[in-house]
C-alpha cells in the first residue's frame, strides 16, 4: 500500500472513530469500565445526604464545622486489543470483510480508552503473536496502532487463541480490559480463556460473515480454505453438504458462547455489515 493511501485510510478511520467516541461512547464506556478503586481528593463542608462514614472528624474539630471527605475514581486502566490476523479474517461478502469490521471496532475502542485517560495496547495474533504494542496514552499512540492495523501483513494464515491469551498474561502484570476480536474459528482454548479471565476483564467480539452461516445453492463450487490452503469441491445443492456446512458454523458460535460463559467473560457476536455501533452501545449500557 502506498504511503499516501495509508495516510488517507488512517485519517478517515480517525475521523469516524473520534466522532463516535465523542458523541456516543464517552459516558457509556466510562461507566461500563470503572477504575481500580477510589482515591481521596479533598474535603468540603458536610452536605445533607453525605455518608456519615466519610466525615473527617479531625478537620471538623479544627474548623468548628462538619467536613466530609470527597473521593474520586482512580482510572489508570489499560485496554488491550487482541486482534486475529489469520487468513479467515479476510473473508467477507456483505459491505466489508471481517478484518475491516474488526479494524473499525478496534479503532473506536482505542479512542474511547484514551478519551477516558486510559492506556491502549495491541496484540496481533495468528497461530503465534505477530506484533505487540505496549499500552500507552495519547492520540499519537492510537494513530500508530491504527496504522499498524491497516498495514500489517500477517506471517501465518492459521489461528491459535491459546498463544495470544497466554502471551497477554506474561506481558501484563496488572488487571486490564481485554477485547479479543476474532471469528474464533479455533478449538481447545477454553482453559486458557478461564485463566486469563481470572486476572483480566475479558470481552470477546466474535465476527462472522453471512456466508459462514449458510452455503448458497449454486451447484458445484470450488472452495479454498485460506487457513489450511486446501481446495475442496462442494456440491452446494446436496442436503448433507448444506447441513454439515451449517453444523460447523453453529458449533464455532456455540463453542464461543459456552467458553466465554464458563470463563465468566462477556461475548459480543456480530456479522459483517451489522451495526456495530448499536451493538457496542448496548454492551456498554448492559455493563453499566
Amino acid at each position: 500500500m502506498e504511503v499516501s493511501d495509508l495516510l488517507k485510510k488512517v485519517r478517515a478511520l480517525e475521523i469516524k472513530s473520534r466522532r463516535l467516541t465523542n458523541h456516543l461512547f464517552t459516558g457509556e464506556y466510562h461507566t461500563a469500565f470503572r477504575g481500580q478503586g477510589m482515591a481521596f481528593k479533598e474535603v468540603r463542608e458536610y452536605q445533607p445526604g453525605d455518608d456519615i462514614r466519610f466525615i473527617d472528624w479531625n478537620v471538623s474539630a479544627r474548623m468548628s464545622n462538619t467536613y466530609s471527605k470527597v473521593f474520586e475514581e482512580e482510572r489508570e486502566l489499560s485496554v488491550y486489543l487482541l486482534i486475529d490476523v489469520s487468513a479467515s479474517s479476510l473473508f467477507g461478502t456483505f459491505k466489508q470483510n471481517k478484518q475491516e469490521l474488526i479494524t473499525e471496532m478496534a479503532a473506536v475502542l482505542a479512542f474511547s480508552a484514551i478519551t477516558n485517560n486510559d492506556k491502549a495496547g495491541l496484540i496481533f495474533f495468528s497461530d503465534k503473536v505477530e506484533k505487540y504494542i505496549p499500552a500507552k496514552k495519547g492520540k499519537e499512540h492510537v494513530l500508530y496502532m491504527i496504522r499498524e492495523m491497516i498495514s500489517h501483513q500477517p506471517h501465518s494464515s492459521h489461528t491459535d487463541i491459546i498463544k495470544a491469551v497466554s502471551y497477554l498474561n506474561r506481558v501484563t502484570r496488572h488487571k486490564s480490559i481485554v477485547f479479543i476480536l476474532s471469528d474464533f474459528a479455533d478449538a481447545g482454548y477454553e482453559q486458557a480463556l478461564k485463566i486469563a479471565a481470572r486476572r483480566h476483564d475479558i470481552i470477546g467480539i466474535q465476527v462472522h460473515d453471512k456466508l459462514d452461516a449458510e452455503l448458497p445453492k449454486v451447484g458445484l463450487l470450488q472452495l479454498y480454505d485460506a487457513e489450511t490452503g486446501q481446495t475442496v469441491l462442494f456440491n452446494t445443492n446436496n442436503n448433507f453438504t448444506q447441513q454439515e456446512y451449517k453444523r460447523q458454523y453453529t458449533k464455532i458460535q456455540q463453542d464461543a458462547r459456552e467458553n466465554f460463559r464458563l470463563a465468566g467473560a462477556d461475548l459480543i457476536q456480530l456479522a459483517t455489515g451489522d451495526d456495530y455501533v448499536k451493538a457496542l452501545q448496548n454492551f456498554f449500557m448492559k455493563r453499566a
